[in-house]
């Protein structure tokens, strides 16, 4: 992730929505990702990995970061949707 805006901000929590390929949706929330509540200045970026449950082959995810910039405005930084496979499924 990478801060765009003007101002710092703080990553407080996350919310996803893991879709599997049958279309069955679980969501999971929590605080911080990875353990951390990165904060970021502006055009400072914050890379981590991590995995997420999903019973089939393949399937989806998408989501919210739950952020406050240093001005104490709270605002969610969307994550579009994005595909989910198993190594043996890609080629």
């Amino acid at each position: 992730m990478t801060n765009r805006g003007t101002t710092s901000c703080k990553l407080l929590s996350r919310h996803w929505i893991i879709t599997d390929g049958l279309g069955n949706e679980e969501e999971v929330r929590g605080p911080g990702v990875v353990g951390e509540t990165p904060h970021l200045d502006p055009d400072q970026s914050f890379s981590y990995t991590s995995a997420c449950p999903l019973p089939t082959p393949s399937g989806s995810m998408r989501g919210t970061y739950q952020m406050v910039n240093d001005n104490g405005d709270a605002f969610d930084a969307e994550i579009t949707q994005f595909a989910l496979m198993q190594e043996q499924n890609l080629n």
